[in-house]
């Protein structure tokens, strides 16, 4: 009798009975009762019984079930164990379109409870899933977004203030005016058509990763003044230069500035600018050419002397957001984005465990799989290595290395072998 039962759990596509459902949910072997809660078909109550069972396996399966009721999600967002949260945050989150803490329907109300609930969660992980799938979601509760794009975990906060529609600028501003935390102005600074009165407020802070970020990112509404503001703040601040020189809509006040102390391979940029009308073109052809003919003037042993120290400081910069547990795949796509490649040398350097020279000669010799082999050795991601390819080498499109099965697209064997042989004289 219980054989046939279990061939009827065992095969979903056939029908159980509610008898068997039920001896089934009060069977000794958990594996049984996990398979039975899988079940799409299973009533709701048996369903919520199982959700109070002592076995984590099959409250992990109730918490996957979209057939569980709305109470059952309420009492597994309370659960013990993390992975049950985790996986039923998955869940929870496809359903935060249109719920409200107000709304009148009762199976709605206890799953926005729900979803509040593991918007508060004390693990991380469970927080950072909500977001994850939360931020592209239009009419996700403006409550719940407001509190993940709050969170004091960057990693919870970034995806909602990159991308949630649902924030408004108010709540932008309110964010970067209430003391936020690292790597949230950055954040906001990548998102889509960011507005003036946001871009203002984020020129004016002392972020200086942050504005490296806004400066690069084309779709940002940065006003002509504010511009002309942070190019008097860059002559020091070498990650704004690349952003600044490529930056549409520079005045020609600021354009012919920045010809006066930007790096000799961004002074090309500047004077093929096509914004410029022909006099003032002409004019920050003439500075770009002084400043060219200074350089050569001094001879290729003071341009190695600066390059020298130029590393160097980089690698103290690097040490310090070590130090500081700042130095991740974010603070090295930040240097990337700002073409401060001195600090993403430093900083794969550090990161690898490799000695500087070989990111620099992997760099020289444009080596795709040298640079993949770098990141893998470093804990970073492919996605950040198909960056480096392009901004860091400047392959062609045709020439770089894609996400292969597992993320990268050699092995690990043969990324070590790329190490040893670039460590090799």
């Amino acid at each position: 009798m219980i054989k046939n039962v279990l061939s009827k759990v065992f095969g979903r596509d056939k029908k159980i009975t509610d008898d068997d459902a039920k001896e089934l949910a009060r069977h000794q072997d958990a594996a049984v009762r996990a398979q039975l809660a899988s079940r799409p078909d299973l009533r709701p109550e048996l369903l919520y019984f199982l959700a109070e069972g002592q076995s984590h396996d099959v409250r992990l399966k109730v918490a996957t079930n979209d057939a569980a009721p709305a109470q059952a999600n309420l009492l597994l967002a309370k659960d013990n164990n993390d992975q049950v949260r985790m996986e039923l945050a998955g869940k929870i989150a496809k359903l935060a379109p249109g719920l409200s803490k107000d709304d009148q329907d009762k199976v709605r109300r206890l799953t926005y409870e729900t979803l509040d609930l593991l918007a508060r969660d004390q693990i991380p992980k469970v927080r950072q899933i909500l977001a994850e799938t939360l931020k592209d979601v239009a009419h996700a509760p403006p409550d719940v977004i407001g509190r993940l794009a709050r969170d004091a975990d960057i990693a919870v906060a970034s995806p909602i203030l990159c991308y949630s529609p649902v924030l408004t600028d108010q709540d932008l501003l309110d964010i970067i005016n209430n003391r936020p935390i690292p790597g949230a102005l950055s954040a906001i600074s990548q998102r889509t058509d960011v507005a003036f009165k946001v871009t203002d407020a984020i020129a004016a802070s002392d972020d200086v990763d942050a504005i490296a970020v806004l400066l690069g990112n084309a779709s940002a509404q940065i006003r002509e003044e504010t511009l002309d503001r942070l190019v008097d703040r860059s002559v020091d601040i070498e990650t704004w230069h690349r952003p600044l020189v490529n930056r549409p809509h520079l005045s020609v006040k600021s354009t012919q500035k920045l010809a006066r102390f930007v790096a000799s391979h961004l002074l090309q940029a500047l004077a093929e600018r096509h914004d410029l009308d022909p006099d003032s073109a002409q004019a920050v052809a003439s500075i770009v050419r002084k400043r060219l003919e200074e350089m050569d003037a001094a001879g290729p042993e003071k341009s190695e002397a600066k390059k020298a120290v130029d590393e160097a400081v980089a690698m103290e910069r690097a040490k310090a957001l070590l130090g500081g547990g700042q130095l991740d795949e974010s603070a090295v796509d930040t240097a990337l984005s700002g073409g401060d490649y001195a600090l993403v040398a430093a900083a794969l350097s550090l990161l690898s465990g490799l000695p500087i020279n070989i990111i620099h000669k992997t760099v020289v010799n444009q080596s795709a799989k040298g640079i993949v082999s770098i990141v893998w050795k470093a804990g970073l991601s492919m996605a950040l290595a198909v960056e480096l390819q392009s901004r860091l080498l400047h392959l062609p499109q045709a020439r770089i290395l894609r996400s292969g099965v597992g993320g990268f697209p050699l092995s690990p064997s043969e990324m070590s072998w790329q190490l040893e042989f670039l460590g090799g004289d």
